[in-house]
Formats: C-alpha cells, structure tokens, sequence
C-alpha cells in the first residue's frame, strides 16, 4: 500500500532505507521522544527495519523532493501483526515544524478510517513532547486522559492519550 500527501510519499519499508532511516534514528532528539533508545549503528537500523518490512500498517515517509526517508508512520501492531487502531510517526528534525507531519497524519486517520474501517484512532504521547500534543490536536485528536508510566528513560513519565473519532472526522481537510 502506498498513500501520498502534497509533500510526502508513504510507502512500505524496504532494506535500502537503512542509511536514511539512521540519519533520524540514531539522533538523542528522536527515539527518546518516541519511546525507544536511538539506534547505535546503521546495521543496527538495518536489522530493524528487516523486521518491519512488509509489515500491516507501516510506513516509510519519504520526502518527494529529494526521495529520501525523512520519518515513518504507522499504525502499532498487534499481537498477531495486524494493524491496530493506535498511530504513532517519528520525522527527521530537519523536516520539524514544516507542516510534514500533518500532512502524514491527516492521510493516516484517512486510511484508517476509510480503508482499515476503524471507528476510533488513538494516539499517545509523552507529555514533555509538545511538538507531537500540538500535532495530534491540529489533526482533530481529543485529550482522553493522562497516565504516568515507567521506561527506561524516567519512572513516572506522563504519556498523553488521545482519540479521533470516525463520527467528529471531517474528510479533505487543508494540509498546512
């Protein structure tokens, strides 16, 4: 499956992608933000990615100007690797606050919504991440509630939940 949006280009993973996924992925800025320790490696982006090739939901967002992989979307797996009805999308800091990421959001929930037929979407994040509250709610995502988890980075770290509804969605809203 592949979707597009003005800018970008939404795509499955393919192993190639290693030395741009890195670029983002190895930053401190990036992975803790998201959850995840930055990768130490390209070979250790590279075994990731094997694993998430070909994988339901998940997607390469690839810049259409100069056709390198900027971030990724995706909906979080199951158990069983099916598609779940939870987004989450990491994007290379140079591309930050450009707009790209609603672009990528909107197409998502759009997705979501209209081919994966979910009648919710949720989403979540930490709640020092205030780029990823201010997306969530430009995309039309309620605050449903706050609950403290423990990772490696923080005990008691705040994480942000939010929903969209198939009911409160409005189709073809402008990209910024």
């Amino acid at each position: 499956m592949v979707l597009e949006t003005r800018r970008t280009v939404l795509r499955p993973f393919v192993e190639a992608d290693a030395p741009d996924v890195f670029d983002f992925a190895g930053d401190p800025r990036v992975g803790p933000a998201a959850g995840w320790r930055p990768h130490g490696s390209v070979e250790e982006t590279r075994r990731i990615l094997v694993s998430l090739c070909g994988a339901d939901g998940v997607f390469a967002v690839e810049d259409r100007e100069t056709g390198r992989v900027i971030g990724s979307a995706r909906f979080v797996a199951k158990a069983d690797g099916t598609a779940s009805n939870e987004i989450g999308f990491t994007l290379h800091p140079d591309w930050w606050g450009r707009g790209i990421m609603t672009e990528v959001c909107r197409e998502l929930v759009k997705y979501g919504f209209t081919v994966l037929g979910f009648s919710e979407i949720w989403a979540m994040c930490y709640g020092e991440n205030w780029r990823c509250r201010a997306l969530l709610e430009r995309c039309g995502f309620q605050f449903v509630f706050e609950q403290a988890v423990t990772d490696e980075f923080a005990q008691d770290r705040p994480v942000r939940c939010y929903v969209l509804l198939r009911a409160g969605w409005k189709e073809g809203t402008e990209d910024d």
